[in-house]
């Protein structure tokens, strides 16, 4: 990721419309598995600008964050986070089976995780038995744009894709889904736009003067939630995937 997009991201997580609609929609996958107050010991594997595990992730347990870059961290402390480690995702500082419950949001689809296989068997190793993970990346790789440049996306997955390294990493799939999906089709007017007229910022969408609009589109991808929950929609700008490591 552009350096410069850690801090736009830290200025805008708390309130940014997609930021807020994919809390909701976690919170409600994570509620049909867990109670908050689980004491779960938790891992944010790419924990960014540190807005997610300083925030209802918390709620369920211990959280350790980690990230690669040192101005990231820098960001987490600002938020008062204290268990934090600087640390890749193919290479993990923690024991075996160390955490009940692993979060990992798009992560694994960036340039620097040049092996997601690699990354994902990190993850598995440091889970305990009957733990689970839980992931978040962009979907399919013919919606790349300007936003995946500034981001340094390596690649956007499809469902089945995500499914097949799951399983070859060693985890059960328990639930898969697309989110973001009552947006399509705005998402991809906008990224055959930037073909016809490459757009002249290098930022990514965070960037977007959207803030008239930001409670509805909060509400729009908010609505998701509940059916993301209990039966998974077909497709999205999103998948979201929650697997188990066998005991």
């Amino acid at each position: 990721m552009n350096l410069e997009e850690y801090a736009v991201m830290y200025q805008v997580e708390d309130t940014h419309w997609w930021y807020r609609g994919m809390a909701r929609i976690t919170r409600a996958l994570l509620n049909r598995r867990y109670a908050p107050g689980a004491a779960l010991r938790i891992l944010d594997a790419g924990c960014g600008t540190g807005a997610v595990m300083t925030s209802y992730l918390a709620e369920y347990g211990q959280v350790t964050g980690f990230d690669f870059a040192a101005v990231a961290l820098h960001f987490c402390q600002q938020r008062g986070a204290t268990r934090l480690a600087q640390a890749s995702i193919v290479e993990l500082p923690f024991a075996d089976a160390s955490f009940d419950l692993a979060v990992s949001f798009d992560v694994l689809c960036e340039q620097a995780v040049r092996d997601d296989g690699v990354a994902l068997r990190a993850l598995y190793r440091v889970l305990a038995p009957d733990g689970r993970l839980v992931l978040r990346l962009p979907a399919y790789n013919w919606l790349r744009g300007q936003h995946d440049r500034a981001v340094h996306i390596r690649h956007r997955y499809t469902r089945g894709e995500l499914a097949a390294r799951l399983q070859a990493a060693g985890f059960e799939v328990e639930q898969l889904s697309y989110a973001n999906m009552l947006l399509f089709p705005v998402a991809v007017a906008k990224r055959m736009g930037e073909r016809l007229w490459p757009p002249k910022s290098a930022g990514s969408d965070l960037t977007l003067g959207v803030s008239s609009l930001n409670s509805v589109l909060q509400a729009i991808l908010s609505a998701e939630a509940p059916l993301i929950a209990r039966v998974g929609l077909p497709f999205g700008l999103t998948v979201i995937a929650i697997a188990r490591k066998p005991q």
